[in-house]
């Protein structure tokens, strides 16, 4: 298998999109935050001395996957449509789910962006409750779908 971003000697480069037609390109990817009890609560009571976790979280994570071709190496810029960041709180886990689901009429897909937004949303949360406890886990990051483009449809197993 030839990887695309590397050419016939090595090197890495940018895949050349020009000749695709754009066409909707959707992604969503997720990410699991785990947290102690005491914090989970303090996150839904919205009694963190931080503020709102949540909203500073949605935040982020919509401004990291407009970032996403400033954050990764030979990612393309290109213009996103929309970007709706969701969560779930799971107390029997103690957990926050988030969800990125990322759109775009361009030549090429936006599952990078998608990832990105779940995985600073993650690491936001993570930093407004560090004070609280260090030893949240940030997990289970991955691809949970995508739509367009040459190959496809894609979802999760």
């Amino acid at each position: 298998m030839k990887l695309s971003h590397v050419d016939n000697k090595g090197n890495a480069i940018m895949v050349d999109v020009s000749s695709k037609e754009p066409n909707l390109r959707t992604a969503s990817a997720s990410a699991e935050v785990i947290l102690s009890r005491e914090l989970l609560l303090l996150i839904k009571d919205g009694s963190l001395e931080k503020g709102d976790v949540l909203s500073a979280s949605r935040i982020a994570g919509i401004q990291a996957a407009k970032k996403t071709s400033e954050l990764i190496p030979l990612c393309h810029n290109i213009f996103i449509s929309s970007v709706a960041v969701d969560f779930v709180i799971d107390e029997k886990e103690t957990s926050i789910k988030i969800k990125s689901t990322v759109k775009t009429n361009s030549q090429t897909g936006v599952e990078m962006e998608a990832l990105t937004s779940v995985s600073v949303a993650a690491l936001t949360i993570y930093d407004m409750c560090k004070a609280v406890d260090k030893s949240i886990v940030i997990k289970n990051i991955h691809l949970l779908s995508k739509t367009g483009g040459k190959s496809g449809t894609y979802a999760a197993k």
